[in-house]
This record gives C-alpha cells, structure tokens and sequence, in this order.
C-alpha cells in the first residue's frame, strides 16, 4: 500500500478516490469499471429473502489510517450515520502515530446447543453424558463431515442445568453444549446440523426430551482482543492539555463502566464501527450485537465494553474484547458482489485477521467519540454532515450542497426551513 495516493482522501471526488485506491495498490483497475456490477440483481436478491420487492441502499465508505498488527488497512464501511467514518479515520490517526493497534485473538470456537427437559434424574443424565462425550462428538462430526475434513468440528461438551424456577413458572432445563471449531465459516448452519444430529441420541441417553438444537449467538469462546497505548502528546487539543484529556477520558470509561445508562450510549459508539465493518464484509451485524451486547453484561449488570487507563509512564492505554463470530466464507460473503468489494479493499485473508480489524474499528471509534465528548462535545462534529443532510433533504444539489451547508453552519437555526431558506437566496441570485 502506498498511502501517499490516500493524502486528504476526504477532499477528492468520488472518481479520485477510486483512482487513489488504485494508485495506492489497494484495489484493481478491473474495480473501477465495477460501478453497477457492485449493486443486488434482482434475481440475486429475490433468492437471498422472501417476498423481495427492492433492494435498500446504504452508503459504503473508507476508513483509513489503520495501522493494525503492523499492517495498514483501508477499512470498508457500510453505514447511514454522518460522522462515524470520519470519526474512525481521524481516531485511527492517533493511534497509528504512537504505534497502532495490537490484537489477540482466541481460537474461533463457536457452540451449539441442545435444551433438554422433563428428564426423570438430572445427576444419572449428566453421568451418561459424560460417559459417552466420545460418542456424542463422534455423532456430531458424522452429521457434517465436510467441517471435519477442514480442520474444524465438533471439538468439546459441557453441560449447564438451569434450575426450575417456580416464581417465573419455569422448568427445569439441561442443557448440552457442543463446542465447535468453524473455521472460516461463521458457521451457523454447521453447527444446526450438527446439533440436529445428536438430538435423538442425548435423548436416549438422559431420558428428557428435546425442545430445541441449535447455535448460540454469544460466542465467549470466540473472542478478539484490540489494545492500543497512546502518548499524551498526541492527545493535545484547542486549551485541553494531553493529561487533562487522558484523565477526562478515562473518567469517561469509568462512568461507563458503573452507569448503565451511559453504558448503552458508550457501547452503541463502538458498535457504530463494529456494525459497519460487519455489514459491509458480508456477515450477520444482528448476532454480532446481540453477542456483544450480552458480553457487556457477564458480570450481571451492563457495563462498558472498552476499557481506559493510566500508563507507568502517564500514557493513555485502551482495550476492548469482544466476541465476534464472523466469517471469511458462506452466505452473503460469497454472493453479495459488494461484499466481495469489501473483502478486495480490505484485503484480509482469514476470519482472524477479519476480527482483528473489526475489534480494531470498535476501539478507534471509542476512543474518537470519548475524546470529543470530553472536549469541545459531540455535536461539532456531527453538524458538518447534519448540515450536508439537511442542505440535500432541502433540495440542493452539486455545488448548491456545500454552499447551503456551509451558510447552514453560521445559521442560528440550522432545521430544514433555514435550509430551504437559503437554498432559494443562492439560486436566486444565479438567476
């Protein structure tokens, strides 16, 4: 990558973007001619859903200055908002400048379950299970070999029992939880198949019976870790000294952290990034969230997902874990030709190195959005686009666009009236 070609890549127009990207080694000039071939055919999207009427758009965008595990990245973006791509990239600047972001990432276990119930001695069930551990994964990898032969499977069991509970009126449950190695999958029908398989089979073996086989979305045995460290010197701002924003900002996790009323507006800032990266490579944001949103609440209250603190040497350190169960192949992935878009941008080559990104975007988002609310405010930020919305909902097009928004930014009302007010004053004096 040549990031040179990228220098003030807000700035050029649609055409020297794509140009830029292709300068800079990113994409191919095969993807310039792309244009249309990028969008649903509407063969392709009636087999993707039911009842299909239309495709709707979101607007897919770059992230840049990524510096993740050593590698830059130009990071895909599929996302209505205003603000939060500039917001990742201008986050991702800092970090970049004091080293970049350092990832982990657990081995890619996901788990299936098996819920059980009205069985005649839970203590003999468990027994038998155990006894026959081998023999339940066994029946597992035979009801899908094609994962086995990858590499992947059925890997482990482990079984919960969720006592009855009278003052809900609920029974009691034991539940049998496969873990499962995926690979590049995300895996969801794997798993189901599997779990299916060996329904019939622990039934025999605890007596119970079977309500329901299936995968968990909280996949806490398929975490990705980011952590980046920031010199104060980096975080100078306007009259705010780099210590003061540090502390401010570790504060502001802290709140997070023991508010759980601040703690979902905090969260929905990370996942501002996390969604988008989800979305626009292809994978399912819906259980993605659902997952992450859970882990945020595994202490038995929601808390915030990232976490902030003080270096030795004064040193501004960040973290965020997360479980993300993406994948690299299957569904949408292989088919959404914008989705392969996405996959030739970023240009990762594995679900790992997929997580370590997205888990990279959540933290740079954090941290952009938590740097602004403990100075100047979030709003500053948001109105140069707000007023980009407003001057196009009022009507205004090609350059009338940037006119009108920069006038609505001195305005005292900046609504849609002030818009159309001054959208009628500028084309009448082209008149």
């Amino acid at each position: 990558m040549d990031k040179a070609y990228l220098d003030k890549f807000y700035k050029k127009s649609l055409t020297e973007r794509m140009d830029a990207l292709v300068d800079a080694n990113i994409l191919s000039s095969d993807d310039l001619l792309l244009n249309e071939g990028l969008l649903l055919s509407d063969e392709l999207a009636d087999n993707m859903i039911e009842n299909y009427l239309i495709t709707y758009q979101l607007p897919l965008g770059a992230a840049l200055n990524f510096l993740i595990d050593g590698k830059d990245y130009v990071v895909p973006m599929a996302i209505e908002e205003p603000s939060v791509i500039a917001a990742a990239s201008a986050g991702a600047k800092i970090i970049a400048q004091a080293g970049g972001f350092k990832t982990t990432i657990s081995e890619r276990i996901m788990i299936g379950q098996v819920a059980l119930k009205n069985i005649p001695d839970i203590s003999l069930a468990k027994i038998n299970l155990t006894n026959h551990k081998k023999d339940i994964l066994k029946k597992a990898n035979a009801a899908h070999p094609s994962i086995v032969n990858r590499g992947g499977g059925a890997k482990d069991l482990s079984i919960r029992v969720i006592e009855q509970d009278e003052e809900a009126a609920t029974p009691e449950f034991l539940i049998v939880h496969i873990h499962i190695a995926t690979m590049e999958a995300m895996g969801a029908n794997i798993i189901n198949t599997m779990m299916e398989g060996i329904t019939g089979y622990l039934e025999s073996l605890t007596g119970g019976t079977a309500l329901m086989s299936i995968l968990s979305n909280y996949a806490t045995e398929c975490l990705a870790t980011a952590t980046c460290q920031i010199s104060v010197d980096l975080l100078k701002r306007n009259d705010f000294s780099g210590e003061d924003i540090r502390d401010r900002l570790i504060e502001a996790g802290q709140l997070a952290y023991v508010d759980p009323y601040r703690a979902v507006t905090h969260n929905k800032g990370i996942m501002n990034g996390i969604d988008a990266v989800v979305l626009a490579s292809g994978n399912d944001w819906r259980a993605i969230s659902a997952g992450v949103h859970a882990y945020a609440s595994r202490s038995g209250q929601y808390r915030a997902l990232s976490s902030w603190k003080k270096a030795e040497n004064g040193d501004l350190i960040g973290e965020l874990t997360l479980p993300l169960p993406v994948g690299s192949v299957g569904g949408s992935i292989s088919i959404h030709p914008a989705a392969q878009f996405s996959k030739r941008l970023l240009g990762y080559q594995s679900a790992k190195e997929l997580e370590a990104v997205i888990v990279s975007v959540g933290l740079a988002q954090n941290f952009s959005a938590l740097k602004a609310l403990v100075t100047e405010g979030i709003q500053k930020g948001h109105m140069g686009l707000q007023a980009r919305s407003l001057a196009i909902s009022a009507g205004a097009t090609g350059k009338a666009i940037e006119q009108v928004s920069e006038q609505l930014k001195h305005a005292k009302n900046m609504n849609l009236a002030t818009a159309k007010e001054l959208l009628q004053e500028i084309l009448s004096l082209e008149e």
